[in-house]
């Protein structure tokens, strides 16, 4: 079943092992891919589905220095390469458009003023061009700049189809803007974007339209993490948990996403099976950061019908060829973890891939 074929919105994937958008940091000042991230992904073609690093989509939702974007004409450019190149071997590519809300510094967004819900800090600090430091305190979006951030997040998403991407995944997982709204604890707002289930849902349910009527269902995906309490994010309360992310799930399904993908350490969980039933679309299991998904993991979702696809982060980092390696029970390269947020080929381009026939 793994390897079987998945009908993707209008695409039709060759296997059902999907790269997780992995952040990399090798996409310079100017957040502009080069020769590197088109080689990097070029040699994951094989992969039912690519899934890109968190691109952010206009200047102050810029989360990390080296991040690319999809904002300018250059790094739009720098993307078509990256696309083609993908395109040429086969494969099949989506842009995550990630705005990263209060998780950045104003060193990293080049002086824009970081945004989010409400006017809460994360507890922590942050790494910045000149070292460390605390994280800001953003500036709490009014009702009349929901939707000119709204707005950039669909220019965002535009852009990357123009840079050839097949759609986008929209991140409202793991702390960042969209999750941030979804949050009762960086969600703090007494307006109809705050308070209830329904309200923390409205901005991302509002944002999830806006870019499926720019671009088409079928070209839009969205990226869930409830309970993964990262970056900030504190998703305690087991029934709000569970109202908040049935709202957003019953509220997008009839909009025939491509799918929905969730990150969640017990994939087959009560709440996560509860959520594909819901949707009932082309449904993609993540299982989390806290340990590495296994061959053995990964089939057993797909065959017992947990999920539609698995999103695999650090074995599609070693092995650019992970699907034959995983196809064939060939064995596998090794991460190295010290080259995972670096600036050089090392730990990117160089995996080898199997060198038996």
């Amino acid at each position: 079943m793994l390897f079987s074929p998945l009908a993707l919105g209008e695409l039709e994937l060759s296997n059902r092992l999907v790269m997780a958008p992995l952040t990399r940091l090798r996409a310079g000042e100017e957040g502009v891919p080069g020769p590197l991230l088109e080689e990097h992904y070029r040699q994951r073609a094989t992969l039912g589905l690519i899934v890109s690093e968190g691109t952010y989509p206009s200047p102050a939702g810029r989360s990390y220095p080296g991040q690319p974007g999809l904002v300018t004409e250059q790094q739009i450019a720098g993307w078509k390469k990256v696309t083609d190149a993908v395109h040429a071997e086969g494969g099949r590519m989506f842009a995550q458009v990630m705005h990263g809300g209060r998780v950045s510094h104003e060193d990293i967004t080049g002086g824009h003023t970081l945004v989010a819900p409400s006017a809460v800090a994360i507890d922590g600090e942050v790494r910045t061009p000149s070292g460390k430091k605390p994280y800001p305190v953003p500036h709490a979006l009014t009702s009349d700049e929901l939707p000119v951030v709204m707005q950039e997040i669909v220019t965002g998403a535009l852009n990357a189809i123009e840079a050839g991407f097949d759609g986008v995944e929209l991140h409202s997982a793991n702390g960042y803007l969209l999750h941030e709204f979804l949050a009762p604890n960086s969600n703090l707002r007494d307006d109809s974007y705050g308070g209830s289930p329904e309200n923390r849902a409205r901005f991302v349910i509002e944002t999830v339209n806006a870019v499926v009527s720019a671009l088409g269902a079928s070209r839009v995906g969205i990226r869930i993490s409830p309970q993964h309490n990262v970056q900030g994010i504190a998703e305690v309360d087991a029934a709000d948990v569970r109202a908040t992310y049935e709202v957003l799930v019953d509220s997008i399904a009839p909009l025939n996403l491509a799918y929905l993908s969730v990150l969640h350490h017990e994939p087959t969980s009560e709440l996560v099976q509860d959520l594909r039933a819901r949707f009932n679309g082309a449904f993609l299991v993540n299982s989390g950061f806290g340990t590495v998904t296994t061959r053995e993991e990964a089939a057993s979702l797909v065959a017992n019908g947990h999920a539609d696809a698995v999103v695999v982060g650090r074995p599609a980092i070693a092995n650019p060829d992970l699907a034959r390696r995983w196809k064939e029970n060939l064995p596998l390269n090794e991460p190295d973890p010290s080259t995972f947020y670096a600036d050089s080929s090392a730990g990117y381009t160089d995996y080898p891939v199997h060198s038996g026939q």
